[in-house]
């Protein structure tokens, strides 16, 4: 990361952040302005991220500043790249880790014949129920809020197209995946499905973002190389 003044990030910035786990993006986003503010003794500046990272996900977000804030619609609809794995034989109501498993499946079955079999039901323009636990809102609450207390909600399917979706990998239960995706999949949701599919269930395992549009995670760094970046040299 070359050096970047003070106008410049009130001009407008576009920083490639390589989220770490167990941050979510709003933390990345935050340490990112308070070091800006600091470094430059600023009251305030624009700042937000082009697409939310789940805590248990890594991988790229692309963070804007000043007057490229404006650029945010257009850089969430960009065509994203993931990679992580996905545990067949069991599965969790939040579709990841975040939850624990409640109920578990044979994976006997599984050959790898009928893996890519199935992974044919998923290229291409599908209809994607989001997960429960998900911050989308319906009713003015967030899913996870009715999750969390236990409440029944009817959650609408809605159209994604996956353009690419292979694995890379099979190590049963668990199986490797690369996937390129329109906005708003969830990936956490094709990982259920897929499973369930397959007859075994499953769940994601890990997840990184690896491309938006253009942009690889290989150019980005931590929130934590950018606050060292950012502060002069001692």
């Amino acid at each position: 990361m070359s050096k970047i003044t003070k106008n410049d990030f009130l001009a407008g910035q576009l920083l490639l952040i390589d989220k770490p786990l167990n941050w979510s993006s709003f933390q990345a986003v935050n340490a990112l302005k308070w070091a800006i503010r600091k470094q430059f003794d600023l009251k305030k500046i624009k700042i937000g991220h082009a697409g939310t990272l789940d805590p248990l996900a890594t991988g790229l977000l692309i963070i804007c500043t000043g007057k490229f804030t404006k650029r945010i619609p257009e850089l969430q609809g960009q065509i994203k790249e993931y990679t992580g794995t996905i545990t067949l034989g069991g599965t969790t109501p939040s579709y990841d880790l975040e939850t624990t498993i409640d109920k578990t499946f044979a994976v006997d079955h599984i050959t790898d014949e009928l893996i890519q079999k199935t992974i044919q039901q998923f290229i291409g323009p599908i209809a994607q129920k989001p997960p429960i636990f998900s911050a989308l809102k319906k009713d003015g609450k967030r899913l996870y809020e009715f999750a969390r207390a236990g409440q029944e909600v009817e959650i609408k399917s809605r159209s994604v197209e996956i353009f690419e979706f292979k694995i890379s990998k099979i190590n049963l239960p668990v199986l490797e995946f690369r996937v390129v995706c329109s906005k708003g999949t969830y990936i956490r949701s094709l990982a259920h499905d897929f499973g369930k599919a397959l007859g075994s269930g499953g769940h994601l395992s890990s997840l990184r973002r690896t491309k938006i549009g253009s942009y690889n995670v290989n150019n980005a760094v931590t929130p934590d190389v950018f606050k060292e970046k950012l502060l002069p040299d001692s």
